[in-house]
C-alpha cells in the first residue's frame, strides 16, 4: 500500500509537469505548478526522518508564496486597468519562477529544504522540479533580473559551498551554480535542454551510489573510497564530472555554452561563469583528495556488494566517453 500511493503521487508529478509545459495559457501553467507541489509534499515526508517535516513545510511555504506572486502577475499582465512599464510587466513572474527553482537571489530555502530529505527525493529535486519553471521561464523575453540571476547563481553557489560538510547542501548550492549556466545557456534557444540532460544524468549516477551506502557527510567519504581502486577511480570522475573539469561530459555543456557567449561577445559573463566554476570545483576536488592521499584499507567484497559495484562503476564510467566526444566534437567545430 505504502509503495502504492508513492508511485501514485510520482505519476502525478510527472503529469503535473507535462501539464505546465504543454499549456497554452498563463493559468494552466499555473495549475499545473499547484497540482506539482501538492504531489510532490507527500513524498517529502517520512517518519523515519525527523527533519523532513521542517523541509516539507519550509518548501511548501516558498512555494505558496511563487504561486501566489505567480498569480498576481498574470492579473497584472492580463489588466487593462494597470499598466507598467517595460521590463516591470515580467518582473513578478521571472521572480515567482526563479524562487520555484531555487536560483539566487531567491536561494535561501533551497539548501535548507534539502538538508531534511531523503536522498532519493532530493533527486527529484535537483532535477525533475526544474523543468516546469525553466519552461515557463524561456518564454519570458530577457530581462536584467535573469542577468543579475546568472550572476548571483554561480557566484552563490560557488562560494557557499565550499565551506560545508553536508553532501546534500554541497550538491544544492553545486545546482543552484548549475542553474546559473542553464539560465545563461536560455539565451541561445534550446542549449539549456541538453545541459539539463547531461547534468541529471550525473546527478542521478551520484545520488544512487550515495543512496545506496547511506552517506550523507563529508567525513564518511572515506568509508565509500575505502571499497576498492577501481569503485574509487569512477566515483572520482563522476564527482569530478560534476564539477566541470574537462574532458570529462560534465564539460560539455559548459563548453558549448561559454562559446556560444564568446560568439555573441559575451565576454564578461564568461569571465564570471569560469571563474565560480573554479570554486565548485574546488570542493568537489575537496572530497576527493583524502582518498588519493591517504592509505585506506580496502574491504573485501560479497555478491551483494559486488553487484553494486558492477552497476556503480559502468554507469559512472559514461564520463570517460566525455574525453572521446571532446575531441571529435573539436574537429568539426
Amino acid at each position: 500500500m505504502f509503495y502504492s500511493n508513492k508511485f501514485i503521487f510520482l505519476s502525478l508529478i510527472l503529469m503535473s509537469t507535462m501539464i505546465s509545459v504543454s499549456s497554452n495559457s498563463w493559468l494552466g501553467m499555473w495549475l499545473g505548478l499547484e497540482v506539482n507541489l501538492l504531489s510532490i509534499i507527500p513524498l517529502m515526508n517520512n517518519i523515519k526522518n525527523l527533519y523532513s517535516s521542517e523541509s516539507s513545510m519550509k518548501y511548501f511555504i516558498m512555494q505558496a508564496m511563487a504561486s501566489a506572486s505567480m498569480l498576481i502577475s498574470i492579473i497584472f499582465m492580463n489588466s487593462m486597468e494597470i499598466n507598467f512599464q517595460g521590463e516591470l510587466k515580467s518582473l513578478i513572474f521571472t521572480s515567482a519562477m526563479l524562487t520555484k527553482m531555487g536560483a539566487a537571489p531567491f536561494h535561501f530555502w533551497f539548501p535548507e529544504v534539502m538538508e531534511g530529505l531523503d536522498w532519493m527525493v532530493s533527486l527529484i529535486m535537483l532535477t525533475w522540479q526544474k523543468i516546469a519553471p525553466m519552461v515557463i521561464l524561456s518564454y519570458l523575453s530577457w530581462n536584467s533580473l535573469m542577468n543579475m540571476t546568472i550572476l548571483f547563481s554561480c557566484l552563490i553557489g560557488g562560494l557557499m559551498g565550499i565551506n560545508q560538510i553536508s553532501l546534500r547542501k554541497i550538491i544544492a548550492y553545486s545546482s543552484i551554480t548549475h542553474m546559473g549556466w542553464m539560465i545563461a545557456a536560455m539565451m541561445f534557444n534550446s542549449i539549456w535542454i541538453w545541459y539539463w540532460i547531461i547534468y541529471s544524468f550525473m546527478t542521478m549516477n551520484l545520488i544512487m551510489i550515495l543512496n545506496m551506502t547511506k552517506i550523507y557527510n563529508t567525513n564518511q567519504m572515506n568509508n565509500l573510497f575505502s571499497k576498492s581502486k577501481m569503485f574509487k577511480i569512477s566515483l572520482s570522475l563522476n564527482i569530478l564530472s560534476m564539477g566541470g573539469l574537462p574532458p570529462f561530459i560534465g564539460f560539455i555543456p559548459k563548453w558549448f555554452t561559454i562559446q556560444l557567449l564568446i560568439n555573441n561577445k559575451l565576454y564578461w559573463l564568461s569571465l564570471v561563469l569560469i571563474i565560480t566554476t573554479l570554486a565548485t570545483l574546488f570542493f568537489y576536488i575537496r572530497l576527493i583528495i583524502p582518498s588519493f592521499s591517504l592509505n585506506l584499507n580496502e574491504i573485501k567484497m560479497n555478491f551483494d556488494s559486488y553487484k553494486f559495484m558492477f552497476i556503480a562503476n559502468w554507469s559512472n564510467m559514461f564520463n570517460m566517453l566525455g574525453m572521446i566526444f571532446c575531441t571529435l566534437t573539436y574537429n568539426f567545430i
